[in-house]
């Protein structure tokens, strides 16, 4: 089977167990097409923002070993949530079903709200990306400045729009996806390439690290969440339902894959781009580099698309809870009435999202307080103290020691790091100002 048609079948299925919230539906796919999907999340355009956001506050042993630290801590913790897929003899296909049968209805409703405010952060980053693509885009043919990045942010957000109103369903997606494989290649391929001659022709960099040591205090702490948005997001139950039985055992498969064949092109895309730049990488590797400009245009103009084709991935959560709570059941997806509502509820969606990518452009940023606000939350503290609770009756006390370790350090790294990320855009806020063109 092709990948595009690997990704379609897999997010169809997601869709359908999102939707139904049946206990009783059995996955179809191996292990390797789950992984395959596990994998194409990590290296979305958002790895172009990874050598800017993460190795320049870090520097190369901060950043090598937080990234080594961030893999090996997201894989330890993916895997147990993925061992809670079964309990109480039952598949729980969504992650706020399996925090619901540990804690109740109100854990419920708390992890479905911080599901829903990791996609809409990141689909903020999403549109800020397309921004940034479109914008590097631009100045490739024209050179007046007109273009700002607030405009190219709007412009993004009308196309992932028009997206979102043309395709209904995640499953329309199809086609697209195998478009968004390829679209992916020629970007990371496009990076490494033009970053490699860069490195090699341009005298010696500098690899310190800027700023005072308070100010580094912070940023240190934002790359940190940042670290860990890379490897996450938020949906691993989702995933895990569409795989084969036994599924613990296969979902660790697809885990091990995508920590680590799975991640090199992530891994090589950050050090490369911070080789070759030092503490000059942006947060958008494609503005460093130089080269023949179709091939820059063609890496940008990839970048944009695939933006689009991965928000969408990501809201289609919100799309179908929207549709199916406040849409008509009657007509097809293109009848009229269905698809003005689309327009109107999918728009109104986009445009907040929009608005607030093109206020607060800052793409580290917003990585880091998504980490802090969604990632550390539901990855690392709640999966901990979920199989804490799981299984009390079978932990050794040094066991349960050991979960209580890494809920109290994770809960505090995430209150820090939230606090550090809100710094870092009010400090960014007040040196460019809202809707700057950065």
């Amino acid at each position: 089977m092709c990948s595009a048609s690997i990704f379609s079948s897999v997010c169809l299925h997601v869709r359908i167990s999102w939707l139904s919230g049946s206990s009783t539906m059995h996955g179809r796919y191996p292990w390797y097409q789950v992984a395959f999907v596990l994998t194409t999340g990590v290296n979305s355009a958002y790895v172009l923002g990874y050598s800017g956001s993460l190795m320049v506050p870090l520097g190369w042993v901060g950043g090598t070993v937080g990234l080594l630290l961030a893999a090996a801590v997201s894989m330890y913790a993916n895997t147990l949530l993925g061992r809670l897929h079964l309990l109480g003899g039952k598949r729980h296909i969504r992650y706020r079903d399996l925090a619901g049968h540990i804690y109740g209805p109100n854990m419920y409703k708390i992890t479905w709200a911080m599901q829903y405010v990791n996609l809409f952060m990141i689909n903020t980053g999403f549109i800020i990306i397309a921004g940034q693509a479109l914008k590097a885009l631009y100045l490739l043919v024209s050179a007046d400045g007109a273009m700002k990045l607030p405009y190219c942010i709007a412009v993004s957000g009308f196309v992932c729009a028009l997206f979102a109103f043309g395709i209904p369903y995640l499953s329309a997606l199809r086609i697209w996806l195998g478009f968004s494989t390829i679209f992916s290649l020629t970007y990371i391929f496009a990076a490494c390439v033009l970053s490699l001659k860069d490195g090699f022709r341009t005298p010696p960099r500098d690899y310190s690290i800027q700023g005072d040591p308070s100010s580094r205090v912070f940023t240190t702490i934002g790359a940190a969440a940042s670290l860990v948005f890379a490897y996450n997001t938020g949906m691993l139950p989702e995933i895990q339902a569409t795989v084969q039985a036994p599924v613990v055992k296969n979902i660790e498969k697809a885990l091990w894959f995508q920590f680590t064949a799975g991640s090199v092109p992530l891994y090589a895309i950050i050090v490369i781009g911070y080789w070759a730049y030092g503490n000059q990488t942006t947060t958008y590797l494609l503005n460093n580099v130089t080269g023949p400009v179709w091939i820059k245009a063609v890496a940008n103009l990839a970048a944009f698309l695939q933006t689009v084709i991965a928000l969408h991935i990501f809201a289609s959560p919100m799309y179908e809870y929207l549709d199916t709570r406040f849409g008509s059941k009657v007509g097809g997806p293109f009848a009229m009435h269905n698809v003005i509502f689309r327009v109107g509820v999918r728009g109104g969606y986009l445009a907040v999202n929009t608005l607030m990518a093109a206020a607060l452009p800052f793409l580290g940023d917003f990585m880091s307080l998504t980490g802090a606000l969604s990632t550390f939350p539901l990855t690392f503290v709640l999966a901990n103290h979920m199989y804490l609770v799981a299984n009390r009756q079978r932990l050794s006390s040094l066991q349960k020691s050991w979960h209580w370790l890494n809920i109290v350090f994770f809960t505090v790294l995430s209150i820090t790091a939230a606090i550090a990320a809100l710094r870092l855009i009010a400090r960014d806020s007040k040196t460019y100002h809202i809707f700057a063109d950065v």
